[in-house]
């Protein structure tokens, strides 16, 4: 199963990328967390920031996947209608194939042109291996 949390990519760089998650109402989680207030899990918000990243650094089709989570923080909620701004940057790319990244994410509310940081951190993205 296939969950794709990238409506667009708005930037496309050699070391960073912008991409943007609009979150709707019908969205199949939100019926679950919360009912009576539905917000975006913090989970999601940081695949979101994976599958940029994955976007960003997989230029041939070569599957990644998350190796390690720093330091990730949360701030603002995304609710329904709003829209999760998502910006990546290559930190550092080792020798083991494996790249670390900067991802912060922002939230424009939908009644609003304010924004406000809803996720930020460091993490690692690698090479799939399959045994």
């Amino acid at each position: 199963m296939k969950f794709t949390f990238i409506d667009s990519i708005t930037l496309k760089e050699e070391n960073r990328i912008e991409a943007v998650k609009r979150v709707l109402p019908e969205d199949e989680y939100l019926k679950d967390h919360f009912p009576t207030f539905p917000i975006m899990p913090g989970v999601l918000m940081l695949e979101t920031m994976v599958q940029a990243a994955s976007a960003l650094l997989s230029s041939d089709g070569e599957r990644l996947v998350l190796g390690a989570v720093k330091s990730v923080k949360y701030g603002a909620m995304v609710r329904p209608n709003d829209e999760l701004t998502v910006n990546i940057e290559v930190k550092k790319q080792h020798e083991d194939g494996s790249t670390t990244l900067k991802g912060v994410g922002t939230v424009k509310r939908h009644d609003s042109n304010e924004t406000f940081t809803a996720v930020s951190g460091r993490f690692t993205m690698r090479p799939a291996t399959f045994n």
